[in-house]
């Protein structure tokens, strides 16, 4: 499995911003796809994880209302649809996957995806 992530950049607090993750390879043994951020100093962090059997969503608290996680079925794409972006949200932005079915206790695992995209930077200017 292959990930590709864009959609980063530099926007002001209060817009918003999509980061897209595409699939390819066997993206069909994929059973979860997750958003992790890493900013300066920080450990990474999971954003947002999608389930695609159950297709159930998954987010932090720090982004729930604000973010949402969708997934397009026919090309294999995850969205990260970010809303009302604060400064805070200012990260290298990773998308990841697991060929596992996930229960909801490990998706804030790093360790539990094997697959990794290369990151997009997202910065927020106050």
């Amino acid at each position: 499995v292959q990930l590709q992530a864009s959609g980063g950049g530099l926007v002001q607090a209060g817009d918003s911003l999509r980061l897209s993750c595409a699939a390819s390879g066997r993206a069909v043994s994929i059973g979860v796809t997750g958003w992790f951020r890493q900013a300066p100093g920080k450990e990474r962090e999971l954003v947002s994880a999608i389930r695609w059997s159950a297709n159930s969503r998954h987010y932090a608290d720090s982004v729930k209302g604000r973010f949402t996680i969708s997934r397009d079925k026919v090309d294999n794409t995850v969205y990260l649809q970010m809303n009302n972006l604060k400064p805070e949200d200012t990260a290298v932005y990773y998308c990841a996957a697991t060929t596992s079915r996930l229960i909801v206790s490990t998706l804030f695992q790093s360790g539990a995806y094997e697959y990794w995209g290369q990151g997009t930077q997202v910065t927020v200017s106050s």
